[in-house]
């Protein structure tokens, strides 16, 4: 046990682990914190034993309400306790983000009957993934409903982690799909985005965004390092093709797709979330992991020229911030952009002081 707890925390994958800076002032961002939704102190924990977790990533499920994916999960505050270790979890909530009391969760996916949320595909957790490759654990990175009720989860096979200050890097394996037909249980299937070995590939981390008959995948490397993020299109009873994905790309006069993909953004990315918000505006969301700064940008569909970035949350807000998912309930109105925020902070000795995921309301 001890082993592989040392083992978790040195590899384990999407999150920051940075010391925060002792009597740093906070910051204003465009952002500001509505609640903690996760922890050992909250009902996640007592109903579900959902206690620390990150991401906490939004999606449409079939019914109309939104699910939730968490990451790494645990029934224990703290990480290093390894205690119920999943990956990944999926809670659910047909309340508004906007309400007075800010998201509460109705239910979990799959309960066990010791109340246990469990996860809802299978992970390594420092062993053999479902392909027999070593596997620290599978990480949801986004979730999509079709029209025919079938859910979508992209993922990653995180391979290792390098430990060191604030962002750190993993590498991941490869980028996957799992897929549900009854919502609970995900299969993951034998498709897969392989990483090279330099860890640069740009197809590793993915956000998915259906638009009509087409679902628009945005993607950068894993790991928070810098690279370029690329943009494909597939429709969407064409996902598990790989052949059918288009690329965005320039090919020296215009724009066009079925083309090699052309970056449309560089930068130091952490995982991107792209959501078509309920009044059509197109936001895009990542940690800017140069700055430590939770950012967004906005353009008028998913082929035009992003914005500038505009700050959300600042490392002075939360430390050892990461994610900023966007709810697809948000708006382009003044503060009804509700974003999931994750922290990991531990103390000078490496104990955990905070391991959560928590509600942010800013404005496009």
């Amino acid at each position: 046990m001890e082993l592989r707890r040392r083992a978790f925390l040195a590899t384990v994958a999407g999150v920051g682990v940075a010391v925060a800076a002792p009597g740093l002032a906070r910051a204003q961002g465009a952002a500001v914190w509505r609640k903690r939704l996760t922890g050992a102190d909250l009902d996640t924990a007592a109903r579900w034993q959902v206690a620390g977790t990150e991401l906490g990533i939004p999606y449409t499920l079939e019914n109309g309400s939104i699910g939730y994916l968490f990451g790494n999960t645990f029934s224990a505050a703290r990480p290093e306790t390894n205690q119920d270790w999943r990956s990944a979890v999926m809670l659910r909530s047909k309340i508004h983000p906007a309400t007075t009391g800010g998201l509460v969760f109705d239910k979990a996916s799959g309960v066990r009957s010791n109340g246990l949320a469990p996860a809802i595909f299978h992970s390594g957790q420092n062993g053999l993934g479902i392909d027999g490759v070593w596997e620290v654990s599978a990480i949801p990175n986004d979730g999509i409903t079709f029209p025919n009720g079938r859910q979508l989860i992209s993922y990653t096979s995180v391979e290792h982690r390098t430990p060191g200050p604030r962002n750190s890097l993993w590498k991941t394996n490869y980028a996957g799909l799992a897929y549900s037909d009854n919502g609970k249980d995900f299969v993951r299937t034998n498709l897969k985005w392989w990483n090279n070995a330099n860890n640069d590939d740009p197809f590793q981390v993915w956000t998915m965004q259906r638009d009509g008959n087409w679902v628009y995948v945005f993607s950068v490397p894993a790991g928070r390092q810098h690279g370029a993020m690329m943009l494909r299109r597939v429709r969407w009873d064409r996902m598990l093709f790989p052949a059918e994905y288009e690329g965005w790309g320039w090919n020296g006069r215009n724009w066009g797709w079925s083309r090699p993909c052309t970056p449309i953004l560089t930068g130091r990315f952490g995982e991107p979330s792209v959501r078509r918000l309920s009044d059509g505006a197109w936001v895009m969301s990542y940690l800017n992991a140069a700055t430590n700064k939770i950012v967004t940008r906005t353009a008028a569909g998913p082929t035009r020229a992003w914005s500038a970035e505009k700050v959300q949350v600042t490392w002075a807000q939360e430390s050892g911030l990461y994610g900023g998912f966007i709810h697809p309930w948000s708006t382009s109105q003044p503060n009804d952009l509700h974003l999931l925020v994750s922290t990991w902070r531990r103390n000078p000795t490496g104990r955990t002081t905070a391991y959560h995921v928590s509600q942010y309301a800013g404005t496009v």
